[in-house]
């Protein structure tokens, strides 16, 4: 089962000059297809499961990282295999998932069968692990966590905020505020566990911050709009604004825009900004597929189900589409 992703439409769009909105890595040719989970077909004899130790089993169900680290340059050797020197990456520089068959290294499967006394198919939760991960690295590992206890606020209800909400509402935050002008993804935010959520376009997002935190703030902002000029001004004045002190901004949502900041109002409050990249290392994969099995279920994100060939005409569609949030693809 495959999802389409933000990236594969960005990498369908092109600005007037002719070039992609996408600004990661990529090269073409290429098929797409960067979150999906399958069933093993066939097994290389050196192709060893992490949960065993053993071969992997014909059959047995997976899901895969979708960036191809090397493991021998200086910053996988350091711990840092999100920022390999010599990164691939399936869907963007090497052919990806939306296919029958995809062959990948051993190294970037994770077993789902501990998904299988909790959901019905395994499969569909198990094309949410490479999204939700990101998501888990970036409030997580990148973000540091939180206390539970604590306040967050989430700038995006795309799926990286909405996975973010689940993650973070499960590590134990008392108060989840999602800023979302659209009512359909502001709904969805709702039914993942958000608290409170905040139209920008009609709202005052400071006010609504100080209204719902009782003037706290928050410990944690993420930044998953992909509008940092905007979201960064909003997070840095809520930031000055409230009693929280050592806040982290965590920005996650890929941009070329480049932030306003205000040094002044992160050394009055001692908060930081962190950038968030990937989701490998770090036992990220293990744990979410644990959160998982604990009850984190993230399936409301799939909002719709089509088969492989109308994949180009809903790449197209969610150029414009704020009501669908993940579009899932059934291969048979």
């Amino acid at each position: 089962m495959n999802k389409i992703c933000g990236s594969d439409v960005h990498m369908n769009q092109a600005y007037e000059d002719g070039y992609i909105y996408y600004p990661g890595l990529t090269a073409f040719p290429v098929t797409i297809g960067h979150e999906f989970s399958g069933e093993i077909v066939e097994v290389g004899n050196r192709a060893l499961s992490k949960r065993t130790g053993k071969p992997f089993e014909t059959g047995e169900p997976v899901t895969v990282e979708e960036m191809v680290w090397c493991g021998e340059c200086k910053p996988c050797c350091d711990g840092y295999p999100n920022h390999c020197e010599r990164l691939q990456e399936i869907g963007f520089s090497i052919d990806g998932a939306f296919a029958e068959y995809i062959a990948v290294p051993a190294k970037l499967c994770w077993s789902l069968k501990k998904l299988e006394d909790k959901y019905k198919d395994i499969y569909k939760i198990g094309s949410l692990v490479e999204p939700t991960s990101v998501a888990y690295n970036a409030v997580i590992e990148r973000g540091g966590g939180i206390r539970p206890g604590e306040n967050v606020v989430i700038l995006g209800g795309g799926p990286i905020g909405l996975a973010a909400i689940k993650i973070l509402k499960m590590a134990g935050a008392a108060i989840c505020v999602i800023s979302e002008p659209s009512e359909p993804r502001a709904l969805l935010a709702k039914k993942m566990g958000a608290d409170f959520v905040i139209n920008p376009l009609k709202e005052s997002f400071v006010e609504k911050v100080k209204e719902f935190t009782d003037n706290e703030g928050a410990a944690l902002y993420l930044e998953s709009a992909g509008l940092p000029e905007i979201c960064t001004e909003d997070i840095q004045n809520a930031i000055w604004e409230c009693k929280a002190i050592n806040s982290t901004v965590v920005v996650v949502a890929r941009a070329e825009q480049r932030m306003p900041v205000c040094g002044e109002y992160f050394q009055v409050r001692r908060a930081r900004i962190v950038g968030a990249q990937g989701h490998s290392g770090h036992g990220t994969f293990p744990n979410v597929i644990s959160c998982m099995a604990a009850g984190m279920d993230v399936t409301p994100m799939i909002t719709k189900e089509i088969t492989l060939n109308e994949v180009p005409e809903n790449i197209k569609l969610l150029q414009t589409d704020k009501v669908n949030c993940k579009i899932s693809t059934v291969i048979k």
